[in-house]
């Protein structure tokens, strides 16, 4: 259903980025934007998913900037080699072009068109909402799932409808985070999901849970098809 392909960012930065197409005409378009492991087996499940269910997805390899085909999984070295050799180097400015390139690629199917990311792309969602106009960027609507670091940035103002989810049970990101955007953001859709952790939608963690993945891409899938489709 995928495919890969190469996008040139306004820096002239070259990158990959994996498109998953619909079979039939697109309802609307969605940049998927990655966790701190590359665009790996999870996040071309998440862009083939949507992509059945009738949206253009397109999953930008932010880790091009330092290293081309990084793809790691959720082990132990893996993790350390995330968090050690890969997540420090992120520059939400800089990542902000790169989600931009795959905005504008898939902008081309003349759809409305949103972000949806995991982790440090969920961060990367809501400040595609609140930043995307100094990258050229309007996206229609955007979904973070456990966006990390967001209660640094609550304050600042989405320019289009938002929905975020988080693990009630979520050690990474603390209910202070969350009600930081509740108070000063009460039209945001936010969800907490009771008895689950960081990471709870990606079937490859060990903190996978079914049920709380399924509801939350029930309400995604809803949330998107009103505002794109």
């Amino acid at each position: 259903m995928g495919k890969w392909t190469k996008l040139t960012a306004d820096d002239g930065h070259e990158l990959g980025a994996y498109v998953a197409t619909p079979a039939q005409e697109p309802i609307g378009a969605l940049v998927v934007v990655q966790e701190i492991f590359g665009v790996n087996k999870s996040i071309r499940g998440v862009a083939d998913e949507y992509a059945r269910e009738g949206f253009v997805a397109i999953a930008p390899a932010l880790f091009d900037r330092f290293e081309p085909n990084v793809e790691l999984g959720y082990g132990e070295a893996d993790m350390k080699k995330a968090f050690t050799d890969y997540y420090p180097k992120l520059d939400p400015k800089v990542s902000l072009l790169d989600i931009a390139a795959a905005f504008h690629h898939v902008k081309k199917a003349g759809k409305p068109t949103g972000v949806l990311g995991f982790c440090y792309g969920g961060l990367m969602s809501w400040l595609s909402a609140t930043r995307g106009a100094g990258v050229r960027m309007q996206p229609d609507c955007c979904v973070g799932y456990y966006a990390g670091g967001i209660g640094k940035v609550a304050a600042e103002e989405p320019v289009c409808p938002v929905l975020l989810h988080f693990g009630a049970e979520d050690t990474h990101i603390g209910s202070d985070q969350v009600e930081a955007v509740r108070a000063v953001h009460p039209e945001v859709e936010i969800f907490l999901y009771d008895g689950v952790g960081h990471a709870f939608a990606n079937p490859d963690r060990t903190s996978y849970d079914a049920a709380a993945t399924a509801l939350a891409h029930r309400r995604s899938l809803a949330f998107l098809k009103k505002n794109l489709a």
